[in-house]
């Protein structure tokens, strides 16, 4: 059977149409979920206090239920409950350390495409040598410095992921020197610093965003490593990684719940956050939205 040219335009149109809407459609599903999470953040300590959570030893073990959806630890706490408030932790110093680590990468790279010649050469071997050390084993030194704690796992986020950022910066800062707008911003006498305030910094916004955006799982994953390795947050304190530590003894015992609904909770918000990052990604990048409706 042969096909008109209207049907044929008819077929080729829906193709870019119904990746669109598969896209929309994760996005919001991606949304939905961290808007989710982000409410149990914030109003189930209002309704439910951790510190008054007191140790039951004839609850302990308990498997998911009505009473304890995720069930209880091995001391007889609710597994629920302490996750919330470990994912709170982990989404607060993952927050922290992304926007550290964009600012410092961010600084290095306006630094370094906006200067120029030897400034920019020697901040270029600066990351290369960073970027030459094993990040888990570099940010283990780090935090092996301080005792443990949230700004320990910070800092360590901060000066092993900063690199990725400055490379970017740079590489827009340097497109940006040969547009027309700056020539002719420079020509008519406008300082260095009027233009990156001006010119530079409006366009490299999206870019910084979305940057900070991808670091947020980073930084996530790199705090739960870490307590999972008792070097991160303080074992007392309710974080993801000290509670998938805490329940791999439980594991012996046939107590998985203990370990996989905090592993859950690090899964969910990494991947919506990578999806709504795409999202971001195609609004900072119009070239490459359009070549995906071609």
């Amino acid at each position: 059977m042969t096909t008109t040219p209207r049907q044929d335009a008819r077929t080729t149109a829906a193709g870019p149409r119904t990746r669109r809407t598969g896209l929309a459609r994760r996005h919001s599903f991606a949304l939905s979920i961290l808007v989710l999470l982000a409410l149990a953040v914030v109003l189930v300590p209002l309704v439910a206090r951790l510190d008054q959570q007191l140790v039951d030893l004839r609850s302990a073990g308990l498997p998911p239920s009505l009473a304890h959806p995720f069930g209880t630890d091995e001391v007889g706490r609710d597994v629920l409950l302490r996750s919330i408030y470990g994912l709170r932790v982990s989404l607060l110093v993952g927050l922290v350390a992304a926007v550290s680590s964009v600012t410092i990468g961010g600084l290095v790279g306006l630094a370094a495409g906006a200067i120029g010649g030897s400034v920019d050469r020697l901040l270029m071997r600066v990351v290369d040598g960073f970027n030459a050390l094993p990040h888990l084993l570099f940010g283990v030194f780090i935090v092996a410095l301080f005792a443990p704690s949230a700004v320990a796992v910070v800092v360590s986020v901060a000066v092993t992921h900063w690199t990725t950022s400055a490379r970017i910066v740079r590489a827009e800062v340097l497109s940006l020197r040969g547009r027309l707008f700056v020539d002719a911003a420079i020509s008519g006498g406008s300082s260095r610093l009027r233009v990156v305030r001006r010119h530079f910094l409006p366009n490299l916004a999206p870019h910084l965003l979305l940057a900070t955006v991808l670091m947020i799982p980073h930084a996530i994953w790199h705090e739960t490593a870490l307590s999972f390795l008792g070097l991160g947050l303080p074992a007392h304190l309710a974080s993801l990684g000290n509670m998938i530590n805490d329940g791999q003894r439980s594991l012996l015992a046939g107590d998985w719940w203990s370990s996989l609904f905090p592993g859950l909770l690090i899964l969910a918000p990494t991947l919506a956050v990578s999806v709504l990052a795409q999202h971001l990604r195609d609004r900072a990048n119009p070239r490459w939205r359009s070549e995906l409706t071609l």
